[in-house]
């Protein structure tokens, strides 16, 4: 395992950010409108979790209970968690082999300082995980400052959530809809400015 890898401080953190991370599940679910089939980027630096600069305190207690806590809620909905590496592996993806069943998988073993602590959870909770080099995700959850917005579908919108933090990180948040195309003889359907039809 590549670099120096941090035990917990603080162990009541760890049901702290589980918790705060199915909340944020949960509030990103109503605001997106998300449903079975979707996925979710989330970019996860527990650096910052637990106080210190991205980077450079990875921990990989914390990536498994923020995993835990997401999973908590999008497991039982059949959403679908891509969770991004950090920029020493490109900022690769892993997901389910099931939600992304015909993409282009690439050869990579996550590990905490060489794609995350989160990537790495991910990869040793899924079932079958692949990595792929991109993504065009439903919508999205910065954990500290991962810049995920490259694995969002277009058009991305940012999403305020009544929580803005998970430990010491800070938490953003974004959806999804379609692009508005045509000049200025188009016509829009006003409905698809909240995001992509429930068929």
């Amino acid at each position: 395992m590549a670099g120096i890898i941090h035990e917990v401080e603080r162990t009541d953190l760890l049901e702290q950010v589980r918790q705060e991370a199915a909340d944020a599940a949960r509030q990103l679910t109503e605001a997106a409108r998300l449903r079975r089939g979707h996925i979710v980027v989330v970019g996860c630096s527990t650096s910052e979790v637990v106080g210190h600069q991205v980077g450079s305190w990875s921990t990989p207690q914390i990536a498994q209970a923020i995993f835990d806590g997401l999973n908590s809620v999008f497991a039982p909905m059949g959403v679908y968690i891509a969770a991004q590496c950090c920029e020493h592996l490109n900022r690769a993806l892993i997901v389910e082999h099931e939600a992304v069943p015909g993409a282009e998988i690439v050869n990579v073993l996550p590990q905490p300082k060489a794609g995350s602590s989160f990537a790495t959870a991910a990869y040793q909770s899924f079932r079958h995980p692949v990595a792929l080099e991109e993504i065009r995700a439903d919508a999205g959850l910065d954990i500290g400052g991962t810049l995920i917005g490259m694995h969002l579908k277009k058009v991305a919108v940012p999403v305020r959530l009544p929580q803005s933090h998970i430990g010491s990180a800070i938490l953003l948040a974004a959806r999804v809809r379609p692009k508005f195309i045509g000049g200025e003889r188009a016509i829009y359907d006003e409905h698809l400015k909240d995001g992509y039809p429930e068929f």
